[in-house]
């Protein structure tokens, strides 16, 4: 993959449970002012950041990003953003962090996205730091990084790339002690991938299977997607959200490039923003506003749910306790 870089920029369903995993922050308590000086309530805050960059040399039929191109403008812009998410992470010592990077685009093609993980690793207050990827780029980097708070939540799409070549990917990561998830779209066309991928993965490695978006699954079909990852059922079905109590606007939080803080990626009320710290007197126990939740990184937050147990450990990167 032939990525346009930039230059260096140094960066500053059983019963729900309320017992918190390894790295799964407890409920977040508002700090007196936005963090500046000694006022300030330290807080453990899980945080999913999504900044402009929207570019990705892979065209898969079931994404609005494929093959898109950001300007040098653009790169630019995602760069100065994530330099200054990254800078107020670093600077947020007093709290206990878990950021987890949702980028639309493919976010380790870009060197600031290498550097930010890296550096962001080796803090002491970070708990974990952890970016969606397809893998398609370099992964020698993460031998600069702390691999015990580092992880990787990887998909693969079958048709994008050489089976061989994700899979030696993979391999390698998992020989260097690099945690990572792996997972397919759940559309009929993949199963045969999946299958393959199940047998070639390190035993070690997950994989899990997304529910295509607008698929009905017949309990057959479903079968032969959890023979392949036995915790399909939970991303089979829509989850009923609506008035359930969330973690999300609590100890979860969604903030853009702007700094704009919303309690997840799918409800756009906004709650603040994170740079002149407005959004901290905003955290509170809520409940979900919406009728379903039907994505990963949103319905595992629901405290109906006991998908913080199932998890525990691995929230941020998808990977169950004990795997």
């Amino acid at each position: 993959m032939n990525a346009v870089d930039l230059p260096p920029i140094a960066l500053g369903p059983p019963p729900a449970t309320d017992r918190p995993a390894a790295d799964c922050p407890a409920p977040a308590r508002p700090a007196a002012e936005a963090g500046q000086g000694p006022a300030a309530t330290g807080i453990d805050l899980t945080v999913l950041y999504r900044g402009p960059l929207a570019s990705c040399d892979y065209d898969c039929p079931y994404c609005p990003f494929a093959k898109r191109r950001d300007s040098t403008e653009q790169l630019r812009a995602d760069r100065a953003a994530l330099e200054r998410f990254t800078g107020w992470a670093a600077s947020r010592t007093g709290d206990r962090l878990s950021l987890l990077f949702t980028p639309w685009g493919e976010g380790l093609v870009r060197s600031w996205y290498r550097r930010a993980l890296t550096e962001l690793s080796h803090l002491p207050h970070i708990r974990r730091v952890a970016i969606q990827t397809n893998l398609g780029g370099r992964t020698a980097w993460t031998a600069e990084a702390d691999l015990d708070t580092l992880a990787l939540w990887c998909t693969y799409h079958p048709g994008q790339t050489p089976f061989e070549r994700f899979v030696a990917k993979s391999r390698r990561l998992a020989a260097e002690g690099v945690r990572h998830s792996v997972g397919v779209v759940g559309l009929p066309e993949h199963l045969d991938a999946a299958r393959r991928l199940r047998t070639e993965l390190p035993e070690q490695v997950y994989l899990w299977i997304n529910a295509a978006e607008g698929h009905q699954y017949t309990d057959a079909e479903a079968a032969e997607w959890a023979a392949v990852d036995p915790l399909f059922s939970w991303s089979r079905h829509a989850h009923p959200s609506a008035g359930r109590p969330c973690r999300t606007g609590e100890s979860v939080i969604s903030v853009d490039g702007d700094g704009t803080v919303r309690r997840c990626h799918f409800v756009r009320e906004e709650l603040g923003n994170l740079y002149d710290g407005s959004y901290r007197a905003a955290l509170r126990p809520r409940t979900c506003p919406s009728q379903v939740c039907d994505c990963h990184i949103g319905y595992v937050h629901l405290e109906t749910l006991p998908l913080y147990d199932v998890f525990a450990g691995g929230v941020l990167e998808r990977i169950p306790a004990g795997w």
